[in-house]
């Protein structure tokens, strides 16, 4: 079983900041014994990301998702995620407590 890494920005594809989450989920996966053989970079596009996550499932079991997953309007990472796999999001307002405010999506 492997990980891909995929994060979603093009503020990451642009230079302007630094792609940390990546090396720290990196990290995490092998001290976890996860071998991971991919990361991809995709700008905040609806096809690109779906594109990205059609070429991830053809090669790694478990995909995790950094980056526009917020609540802003070009955070589309939630909606395309649940779209590629069919399946409903749901608004999860304790997670919005717990975490500082912040909106996670589940499917």
């Amino acid at each position: 079983m492997s990980a891909e890494i995929i994060c979603v920005g093009t503020e990451l594809l642009l230079g302007d900041i630094l792609n940390g989450n990546a090396q720290y989920l990196a990290k995490q996966l092998a001290q976890l014994g996860i071998p991971h053989y991919y990361q991809t970079v995709v700008g905040d596009n609806v096809e690109r990301i779906k594109q990205a996550i059609t070429i991830a499932t053809k090669r790694s079991q478990i995909l995790i998702f950094t980056g526009g997953l917020g609540p802003t309007p070009d955070d589309l990472t939630c909606e395309v995620i649940a779209s590629f796999f069919d399946s409903p999001l749901e608004e999860r307002p304790e997670n919005s407590r717990r975490y500082a405010e912040k909106i996670y999506c589940t499917g």
